[in-house]
């Protein structure tokens, strides 16, 4: 639920003379909170803590971009909410808190979390709305084309009948509220959910129930927010790249104005820049965005290239079908981009060049509909953009993904760097990256550099518990000779449950790792009074939340390396089940085409950035206790990899190795 615990009476937290520089005065208030008021209601002084504060001053001061490397128990959360909510309110503008991804945004406004605490022991009443992303809401037409469709009928109809009434019930002086959040409906699955839910293919410009919407209600209701506003990396991202489009539409931009951004887990957004500025295009809604140009008396020359342009989408995608290779372990097609295809695009690209100079003409003539003429421009605008990278060799990285019989092409360019450094890095505001893992080997430039940011100041700070009396670290043994690899890890993984009694986290680097062990658990004997919980079966918050009560439980991830908070004997268990390296999918592949040497700098530190999240989910606080293990037997084959892992495990933690 949202912490929408309205403003405070007091403006500031603390006396405040406008004469003085505000930032330097919020800096000594923080200094006090850390030094003398936290203290007085229990917590200790972290020294942590307190270096990290001093550091975002100057970052805020000097409206700069910083990397706060911080270790599990600093307390870095709080110091960065207690910069953002004062300062947002000293500019009158939000701050925005963009979080790795929608698992994690409830993390922060959860009972007992962060935000509660600078309510219950600094008197600081923070309105802090969710703004989350659209696939996390209900999409009303979808949800009327599949009420009777299959056999998810019956749960599908419950979502229906749950609608507030003024959904299907219209009339005036209707109090409207947000509603249809993915989070409502945590008993389906993530199969279920995407039936229902709003995908980038739905056309929200133009649809009649747009003011009764969920998402719309939520979209009105985060903006008024005085204090933060939480959400996803990916939202963010979306938000900087559609913000002149939207603009142009007469729309309001995803975000409003605000005055500094925090990327928590900041060393994932390159990633989220990315599927951001990526499009995708399938020939059923082309054609149907198309067709909107026929409605009105127009012209026969712009009704020719209209068929026209129906016409080469059909060719392009029965290439498609012809130039894509299945990429083992990723549901990401690669296309091969051969000559035939290339005639093929840059023949669409033409006609759609003309019908842009037919519009023209047309609107001169005012025999279209003049919204829904700049609805097709701007979709037709995105489509030559998207097209036009197919002209520079090493400029873009297209895939395709099946689904329901119809093929999606994605094209994005390949790299943001130049975009990001202006729309983001360059707006004159402070952003902070905040995580435990932003460096590698001491360094930030592989953050740094994938992201375009050449001006920053940064700092690291460890942990502050004592890792060697608080966590044993274990690796598997070499392979057996005529054992299935799968065979090893998961007899290995049992027997650790049972030593555990449950109690863990186990991470997988794909779904499909995922899946395949949820199938072979069932016919291990050993398994059976264990309690298994898996990613995708239900909605992700009221999952981490059921493993969090059911103490002797293990929940089964892809996605949690990285933000999940499970303090206490609930996670006293972490189990990494494949050493966690980038997908073999088209948009590393080119990463590592261009890269002089492809496993040094691109697989080794993702590799090992990721590690050490996923080691960090084990000890949360300074009376956490527990044992984590690499099931990975590659560790043997690559001894760089195994070296590099044994370095960055926390001082006086060293591995023992399991015997099958």
């Amino acid at each position: 639920m949202e912490a929408d615990l309205g403003l405070s009476t007091q403006r500031y937290p603390f006396a405040y003379d406008p004469a003085e520089p505000f930032v330097s005065r919020l800096g000594e208030w923080v200094a006090d909170v850390f030094y003398d008021i936290l203290p007085e209601s229990g917590f200790e002084v972290r020294d942590e803590q307190i270096f990290m504060a001093y550091q975002l001053e100057r970052a805020y001061g000097d409206k700069k971009t910083i990397m706060a490397e911080a270790g599990v128990g600093t307390g870095k959360t709080l110091v960065y909410l207690l910069y953002a909510v004062c300062y947002a309110r000293y500019t009158g503008k939000p701050a925005v808190i963009a979080c790795a991804d929608e698992s994690l945004i409830e993390q922060l406004v959860k009972p007992g979390g962060d935000i509660a605490k600078l309510a219950a022991h600094l008197d600081l009443e923070v309105d802090a709305r969710l703004g989350k992303s659209p696939d996390q809401y209900v999409c009303l037409n979808k949800l009327s084309a599949v009420r009777f469709a299959d056999e998810d009928a019956p749960v599908i109809e419950e979502v229906h009948e749950s609608l507030p009434d003024f959904v299907n019930t219209p009339g005036t002086l209707q109090a409207f509220h947000p509603y249809g959040d993915r989070k409502q409906y945590p008993h389906l699955n993530d199969r279920q959910w995407n039936k229902i839910n709003w995908d980038p293919f739905q056309d929200c410009f133009v649809c009649p129930k747009r003011q009764r919407c969920g998402l719309t209600l939520s979209r009105d209701h985060y903006r008024r927010s005085k204090d933060i506003i939480i959400c996803s990396h990916d939202y963010y991202m979306e938000h900087v790249w559609t913000y002149d489009a939207r603009k142009r539409e007469g729309q309001l931009p995803l975000l409003p104005d605000h005055s500094s951004v925090v990327f928590d887990e900041g060393h994932l957004l390159e990633e989220a820049a990315l599927n951001a500025l990526s499009y995708k295009l399938k020939h059923r809604i082309f054609e149907e965005l198309v067709t909107r140009l026929l409605e009105g008396e127009i012209r026969e020359s712009l009704a020719e290239r209209v068929d026209e342009a129906i016409e080469s989408s059909e060719r392009l995608f029965a290439l498609l079908d012809t130039y894509t290779v299945a990429i083992p372990g990723s549901e990401r097609k690669e296309v091969r981009v051969e000559p035939p295809l290339l005639r093929e695009i840059e023949r669409l690209t033409s006609v759609l060049d003309a019908i842009g100079e037919e519009l023209v003409f047309e609107s001169g003539l005012f025999s279209l509909d003049g919204y829904q003429m700049r609805v097709v421009e701007e979709h037709l605008d995105m489509i030559q953009s998207a097209l036009a990278l197919f002209r520079k060799e090493d400029g873009y990285i297209c895939w395709a993904e099946e689904s329901e019989d119809e093929t999606t092409l994605s094209i994005m360019p390949r790299t943001v760097k130049e975009m990001l450094n202006e729309r983001v890095f360059n707006t004159g505001i402070p952003i902070v990256f905040s995580s435990a893992t932003l460096s590698v080997d001491s360094s930030f430039r592989y953050v740094a550099d994938s992201l375009g940011i050449d001006d920053f100041v940064s700092f690291s700070v460890a942990s502050p518990y004592d890792y060697a009396d608080k966590m044993k670290m274990k690796i598997t043994d070499e392979a057996v000779p005529g054992h299935p690899e799968n065979e090893n890890r998961l007899r290995d993984a049992v027997s650790l449950l049972q030593e555990s009694g449950g109690r863990a986290l186990i991470l997988f680097r794909t779904m499909e790792e995922l899946r395949a062990f949820k199938q072979d658990i069932v016919h291990v004997p050993e398994a059976e009074g264990l309690r298994f919980m898996y990613e995708g079966d239900r909605e992700i918050s009221d999952l981490i939340a059921a493993f969090q009560q059911d103490e002797e439980s293990v929940l089964c991830s892809v996605n949690l390396w990285e933000g999940l908070d499970v303090p206490g004997p609930s996670l006293s268990n972490v189990m990494i089940w494949s050493l966690p390296y980038p997908p073999q999918d088209p948009v590393f592949n080119a990463k590592r085409s261009a890269s002089a040497a492809p496993y040094e700098e691109i697989d080794l530190p993702y590799m090992l950035l990721r590690v050490k999240q996923g080691l960090g989910r084990l000890i949360r606080t300074s009376t956490d206790s527990g044992s984590a293990v690499i099931l990975d037997e590659s560790l043997y084959t690559k001894k760089e990899a195994k070296d590099r892992i044994a370095a960055l495990l926390p001082e006086g933690v060293e591995w023992t190795t399991l015997t099958h």
